[in-house]
């Protein structure tokens, strides 16, 4: 998992699958929440929970694992809603590799 950035990704819903193709995750600011969008090892995707973690210290799974992008940006995870229902109301960030 990587760093929030410090600063909000200029980007329109139609070019977010694409950004998650390439960069493989974002964090996603809604409501005063922060969820980290991510894939696992390029084969399925998933949200996370950024202020719950699990015994690993890792995020804790808000939605099931889907195949592919376009699945996994209009599921539900949200009160109902999707990434893509949420969109026009979240701000997203990078996700940063920590320096080492």
């Amino acid at each position: 998992m990587g760093l929030k950035a410090a600063d909000a990704l200029e980007i329109k819903l139609d070019e977010l699958a694409t950004y998650l193709r390439t960069n493989h995750s974002a964090y996603m600011d809604i409501e005063g929440k922060c969820y980290y969008l991510t894939d696992v090892n390029e084969h399925a995707w998933r949200v996370q929970d950024t202020e719950q973690l699990n015994d690993k210290g890792h995020f804790t799974d808000a939605s099931e694992l889907v195949d592919t992008v376009s699945e996994f940006v209009a599921l539900p995870f949200y009160d109902g809603k999707s990434i893509s229902d949420l969109f026009d109301q979240a701000t997203f960030f990078a996700s940063e590799k920590p320096e080492e």
